[in-house]
């Protein structure tokens, strides 16, 4: 078997379509036999270091996108449901809180990028199938909790999060994102002998597996002899 190649992914829990490319990414780490590499950033902070604009803004972009969310939704099997308000959820209240909390996740805990995993599934959920808030301590305790992690970790968490050091943390991989070329989430870098290939969003599956000389399968059929024989589903009963 050929040796593993690293995969980064940059996501933000605010961007519904890295929701699709993080569990996408995720059911294909054993397959593919990647490496693969959680980067938490801030997607507001690559919006506004690359001049991009929020498709929100563009009236027709945001009504397509809806539509075009809940398409993805079912072919991947990811139970993505828009808040009651979109457009307040992703550009007002925004991510900074939580994502600097993500970034102290990593840090912190004992099996960082496992912890990130789920944690960061748990915040999805919230904005993204339970139309609920992920700016407050409150919300982002009770989304940890739900992950094992006890009361008093998710504490020093949370004091971990409004430190410089955990600013900086999440800075420096935006900045990082923004060197790759990014603009805009999600943002998956191949690292392929010995130089960065860079692919945005949630629909180059196909040319990510040519690149790093792996199969892609449709979802529906990831159950077959291409695909992990031990992979399941996250539970996604809410």
């Amino acid at each position: 078997m050929s040796s593993k190649k690293v995969v980064e992914l940059f996501f933000d829990v605010v961007s519904p379509y890295t929701w699709l490319a993080f569990e996408v990414m995720c059911r294909y780490r054993n397959v593919w036999n990647i490496d693969l590499k959680l980067r938490p950033g801030f997607l507001g902070g690559v919006m506004h270091g690359s001049g991009n604009k929020p498709p929100g803004l563009v009236p027709n972009k945001f009504l397509y996108m809806t539509k075009d969310l809940d398409r993805l939704a079912r072919y991947f099997e990811v139970p993505l449901q828009a808040p009651s308000d979109p457009f307040e959820a992703m550009f007002e209240k925004g991510s900074l809180s939580a994502m600097r909390f993500v970034a102290a996740v990593q840090q912190q805990q004992q099996d960082g990028d496992k912890q990130v995993e789920l944690v960061s599934r748990e915040l999805w959920r919230r904005i993204w199938n339970q139309n609920q808030d992920i700016t407050t301590p409150e919300s982002l305790s009770e989304a940890a909790m739900k992950t094992g992690i006890s009361a008093s970790e998710v504490a020093e968490l949370l004091r971990l999060s409004t430190t410089k050091e955990i600013k900086d943390k999440l800075k420096s991989t935006t900045q990082e994102a923004l060197n790759h070329g990014a603009f805009g989430f999600p943002l998956m870098v191949c690292h392929v002998d010995g130089k960065p290939e860079m692919f945005f969003g949630s629909d180059r599956f196909e040319l990510m597996a040519h690149c790093i000389g792996r199969h892609f399968v449709i979802p529906q059929e990831r159950s077959g002899s291409d695909l992990s024989p031990n992979y399941q589903l996250p539970n996604f009963n809410l």
